[in-house]
């Protein structure tokens, strides 16, 4: 009788992610890279939570910010040094300065203490400050990583610039989630959903605004996001007497494709960024993008190719090129038409090889322990 041979084990992996108590984009990230391993026969997938909901009796805690971080941290340091023993491999998303510290630094130690093999995932657009400003918490700290995965070719320069390799691996994005449909004919109906925070410059979004409206008095804006100058922004749209202005606030992830839907034209001001969803998301779904050059986005889109690109901080040239477009049709059409094909570059489909050749090479320089307990896998949480 012929004996069977085998299955190989599966590779354990670890995501320590935010969950999407807190809205952003690494919890979409983190939980769309969580459901495409889950689908995977040669991994077997877990989460750890940054923010861990503390347990009922102690809710209450939630109201008072200091406390309410400080019971966060311990819970999540006390799940990775219950939970992170179970795996392989133990990747941890992080962003810049006090997120890094709060979330990377420990799961980065305590990894290491079980001789787990680190996936530093960084995925902030203030990487550079960062670096330079935080010396003593960075470079020391992420040379414990195995690995340093960003999302773009701009931050990969950026380590580089301090000593640090790191490879580039695209955000995943669920390219059905979005319709895609021509602009034709292309409308004044514009639409920016970034937070509401001096880094993403949504002033000068509004300032170009105000320049396209007095040619186009039809002209429409609207403002899906939240943050803490939302007063402030409402004000300059006041003061400039705009009108067909909605500041709608904070919309859920599963809402934006059909916002989307609703506009023509993407009005990014930032001064700072990495590899923003509302690029790739507005590539996706055929609304033209008009942005600016920070950080990575010229790693993702190409000026005159597949959007139009302006200088940070020059808000009259997004008005230009916002109005060429409406003037150009063709133009408009062929952006659109460049840009979903590029979208296609951002799927599970094409950077699924290199996630797991990634993995692969990191179980294959380790030693894989013999007797594995199979780990208690937990998934993120929506809000209550």
């Amino acid at each position: 009788m012929k004996r069977s041979s085998p299955q190989p084990e599966k590779l354990r992996v670890c995501i320590a992610a935010p969950s999407l108590d807190i809205y952003g984009g690494q919890a979409r990230q983190a939980v769309r890279l969580l459901a495409a391993l889950g689908s995977e026969a040669s991994i077997t997938v877990g989460f750890i939570p940054h923010n861990p909901r503390p347990p009922w009796p102690l809710r209450w805690v939630r109201k008072i910010k200091y406390a309410r971080t400080i019971l966060m941290l311990l819970q999540y340091c006390l799940w990775l040094i219950a939970q992170a023993w179970r795996y392989d491999i133990v990747q941890v998303f992080c962003a810049a300065y006090y997120s890094y510290m709060l979330s990377a630094i420990p799961a980065i130690l305590v990894a290491k203490l079980y001789g787990k093999k680190v996936i530093l995932n960084y995925r902030s657009g203030e990487a550079e400050d960062h670096l330079q400003n935080w010396p003593l918490t960075t470079k020391p700290f992420m040379r414990l990583a195995d690995r340093i995965v960003v999302p773009s070719g701009y931050l990969v320069d950026v380590f580089a610039r301090f000593g640090l390799r790191a490879e580039a691996i695209f955000n995943i994005i669920e390219l059905e989630r979005f319709h895609f449909r021509d602009r034709a004919p292309l409308k004044p109906k514009f639409l920016c959903s970034r937070l509401l925070e001096p880094l993403y410059n949504v002033g000068n979004v509004i300032r170009a605004f105000h320049l396209i409206q007095q040619q186009y008095p039809e002209a429409s804006l609207t403002i899906a996001a939240d943050g803490w100058q939302r007063g402030e922004l409402e004000q300059l749209a006041r003061d400039l007497k705009l009108r067909n202005t909605r500041f709608l606030g904070f919309v859920p992830f599963e809402e934006m494709p059909e916002l989307y839907d609703e506009h023509d034209i993407y009005l990014i001001g930032n001064d700072i960024d990495n590899m923003p969803a509302a690029v790739t998301e507005s590539c996706a779904c055929g609304i033209l993008l008009v942005t600016t050059n920070a950080g990575g986005i010229p790693y993702l889109v190409k000026h005159e190719e597949s959007a139009l690109i302006v200088s940070s901080g020059d808000y009259a040239g997004l008005a230009n090129n916002a109005m060429r477009l409406l003037e150009d049709q063709d133009l408009a059409r062929r952006l659109a038409h460049n840009a979903r094909a590029r979208a296609q570059q951002f799927t599970w489909e094409n950077v699924r090889d290199q996630w797991l050749k990634l993995y692969r090479e990191l179980a294959s320089s380790s030693a894989m322990s013999t007797n594995r307990q199979q780990p208690v896998i937990t998934q993120p949480t929506t809000t209550d």
